[in-house]
């Protein structure tokens, strides 16, 4: 069993009270994946420097004794609220763990749903609009994993996301293009308009200018 670590429950401490993820939290500071998990009893230097350099207002001498102040305000623990999923508003989803001001974590509503949580789901977004009718309807909750930064390029065709891009913000399933450096957004609402052409027609984008994915692992329907 590993051995456990002051210092890994006080970083841990300070992904959950920022509102961010393990995983984010090592790619925005430019970390090995694994790290957070693999911390011992004390972090080399040259991990100490990309941690400061990415999140400075962390006390260090309280990630390393506990003492001190921590930087950052703590998040009580011990209650059902914060344990559960923030549905977060659509129009702010792009920037969920990333510093984003435009939204609180702490004044969103949160969802305890633990078969949510044991497949990788960070948050909540409620579906707008028909277009992936019938698999979603307008009003469903989806539970999304963010994908890293540095993996956007990589994708699970066929899959839904909900995608950021310069294009605006909507959830799609994304299919291959015969284009390496494009991808199909494609609607699984068939609906057809007068012209008898698809009211949800797929549509094509660069991979470059997708800012920000998710990728949706669950589902709440409205009846």
């Amino acid at each position: 069993m590993k051995k456990e670590s002051e210092i890994r429950n006080r970083i841990k401490l300070f992904i959950k009270s920022t509102g961010t993820t393990e995983d984010k939290f090592e790619s925005k500071a430019g970390l090995s994946t694994g790290f957070v998990s693999n911390i011992g009893d004390s972090i080399r230097k040259a991990s100490k420097d990309k941690i400061l350099k990415a999140y400075p207002s962390l006390g260090w001498d309280w990630v390393l004794t506990g003492n001190g102040s921590p930087g950052f305000e703590v998040v009580e623990t011990t209650t059902d609220v914060d344990e559960g999923l923030p549905l977060i508003p659509f129009e702010y989803m792009a920037g969920f763990g990333e510093d984003n001001e435009g939204i609180m974590l702490n004044e969103c509503e949160r969802y305890k749903i633990p078969e949510f949580k044991n497949i990788g789901a960070e948050f909540l977004v409620r579906v707008g609009g028909n277009s992936m009718y019938p698999k979603y309807s307008s009003g469903d909750i989806l539970a999304c994993r963010k994908i890293p930064r540095a993996e956007i390029t990589f994708f699970q065709w066929g899959k839904i996301y909900v995608i950021d891009s310069s294009q605006g913000q909507m959830i799609k399933r994304i299919c291959e293009h015969d284009d390496e450096e494009r991808i199909w957004l494609v609607s699984d609402n068939k609906e057809k308009l007068t012209n008898d052409k698809e009211k949800y027609a797929p549509f094509a984008i660069l991979k470059n200018e997708i800012r920000s994915l998710s990728i949706v692992v669950g589902a709440v329907r409205m009846e």
